[in-house]
């Protein structure tokens, strides 16, 4: 085994001609242009690849929002309607702050350099590396979960990759390896190789490109975390309400997580937790498991109203409406049945 720092330019040629060889053809990976570049990267940061493409999200968002200025005007309906499904919302209020300050501090045109790309709202050091690689072409480093994965093995780290003193040092090795003169193809092929062979639980490596330069033994032990996210079970109770004129009455919500989208009214188990149980839906976020179950408020003898937030709406108009994923699911099932 030869040491990828031993060896720089080797390993750099074997991780670029296998991606030449198989590297996947994503859309964000036909543009030079930084906009576009940005939306991937942000759209990617907490969704699958598989998610985001499948459904046509990348595509689907840059339709309603060709470019910064289109993004930078959007209202907040149009916004959260364009995401829709991709959850963590709060991502597509800053990417249109991010369009929003590269108009008002750089005349439309994103910067190049890292420190006035990380002055951005929204921009790290990660997401300004990926700009300057793979919207600029120039030299860069960025460390995500693959790469950051990837250089554990190859390097046979044996310390938490979570904490500051291993992320710097995983870092650290990025900008030794980084292919200044492709920087394009070497973070792209880093990241695949993450993705497709060297994955977490198990890593192919008869088919790694780079084997002969990775000095673990037991790359299914790397990396290390420090870390474990205590998994929390939670109830939702939601209200199923129709008026006399068919109308369903919806929750606008204010809240942090989900401000300006649409859902069924919540309320408490012990006010709704009686009545009929008319779906149950299970869903994930963050560190929460939640039981979404909906409860019919027509029944005979029960008297709701309308709430602070909830609006009576004709069902014909509820598609129109940004709503949370678990939440669409559940509302279109039900008007199925009205």
């Amino acid at each position: 085994m030869t040491s990828p720092l031993e060896s720089r330019k080797a390993f750099q040629n074997a991780l670029a001609t296998w991606f030449a060889k198989h590297g996947k053809d994503y859309p964000w990976r036909r543009t030079h242009d930084a906009y576009e570049v940005l939306v991937s990267e942000v759209m990617l940061q907490q969704t699958q690849i598989s998610t985001v493409l499948g459904k046509g999200y990348y595509t689907r968002f840059l339709d309603t929002f060709p470019d910064v200025e289109t993004l930078a005007a959007a209202e907040d309906a149009a916004l959260l309607k364009a995401w829709e499904g991709l959850g963590y919302y709060r991502r597509a209020r800053m990417l249109r702050e991010t369009a929003r300050a590269v108009i008002a501090q750089h005349d439309g045109r994103f910067p190049h350099e890292s420190a006035d790309l990380m002055a951005l709202p929204g921009i790290g050091r990660y997401t300004a590396g990926a700009l300057r690689a793979f919207a600029f072409g120039l030299p860069s480093v960025l460390v995500d979960g693959n790469v950051s994965r990837v250089l554990a093995r190859l390097m046979d780290f044996s310390q938490a990759v979570d904490e500051s003193a291993g992320l710097k040092q995983i870092w650290s090795w990025a900008e030794e390896l980084a292919d200044a003169e492709r920087p394009r193809i070497h973070h792209a092929a880093l990241m695949e190789l993450g993705q497709t062979i060297c994955k977490p639980s198990s890593p192919d490596c008869m088919a790694c490109p780079v084997a002969r330069h990775c000095l673990t033994k037991e790359p299914a032990s790397l990396p290390v975390k420090a870390r474990k996210t205590a998994i929390t079970t939670v109830d939702e109770h939601a209200l199923l309400l129709r008026d006399s004129d068919g109308r369903l009455l919806l929750h606008h919500e204010a809240g942090k997580r989900r401000t300006g989208l649409w859902k069924l009214p919540l309320r408490e188990a012990s006010e709704i937790g009686h009545l009929p149980l008319v779906a149950e839906h299970r869903y994930a976020i963050t560190r929460y498991r939640v039981n979404l179950r909906v409860h019919d408020g027509n029944v005979r003898g029960a008297k709701f109203h309308a709430g602070p937030g909830d609006s009576w709406v004709e069902p014909s108009d509820v598609p129109a409406l940004a709503m949370a994923a678990p939440f669409r699911r559940v509302v279109e099932r039900l008007l199925e049945d009205f």
